[in-house]
């Protein structure tokens, strides 16, 4: 079972995020577009689950399957789509996971969507500082409950998404590279 922890923002996380980058470039080569860090562990000065999200932008998303078996050597676990058409995601770890791998084909939504989440939240620390207690309070809710956690999120989720779309629509947002 998956235990639900929260904790401080770790300076290591962006590292752990460059040092699996270096990975995931060997593995796909040129069919890797470009990688993200996304998440609560790319938002700096925030609670988060110890867990590495990364996004990963590729050419043609059927041809992630080739991968598999390169990618079980360096321990993920191969989910499909795992609920959102058009993805294709890797998790590593089993119930002590450390890293989430969601891959989608260039000019998806979801890209879009992630980047903006991330950098929203990064521009506007009284709303990560809501985020991170949310996100503190539902750990201690629901420890064992991992279900509980993640749709305890979905909410506030969903009302900084939209937010989110339209800061970028407004132009208030550069396209934050870093990560």
């Amino acid at each position: 079972m998956r235990k639900v922890e929260v904790v401080p923002y770790k300076k290591e996380w962006s590292k752990l995020f460059h040092d699996e980058c270096e990975k995931l470039q060997d593995i796909f080569g040129p069919e890797l577009i470009k990688l993200y860090h996304i998440g609560s562990t790319a938002i700096p000065a925030i609670h988060a689950k110890p867990v590495i999200d990364m996004l990963a932008v590729v050419k043609d998303v059927e041809c992630v399957a080739d991968f598999n078996k390169e990618m079980e050597e360096i321990e993920y676990d191969a989910r499909g789509e795992n609920g959102i058409p058009g993805r294709r995601f890797f998790c590593k770890g089993g119930d002590e996971r450390t890293h989430h791998i969601h891959i989608f084909q260039k000019g998806h939504e979801e890209i879009t969507r992630h980047l903006a989440f991330r950098d929203y939240l990064r521009a506007h620390p009284e709303e990560a500082q809501k985020y991170s207690k949310l996100k503190q309070r539902l750990a201690a809710e629901c420890p064992d409950d991992i279900n509980g956690y993640v749709n305890g999120k979905n909410d506030f989720i969903k009302k900084v998404d939209e937010k989110a779309k339209h800061w970028v629509k407004r132009g208030d947002h550069h396209g934050n590279e870093v990560d």
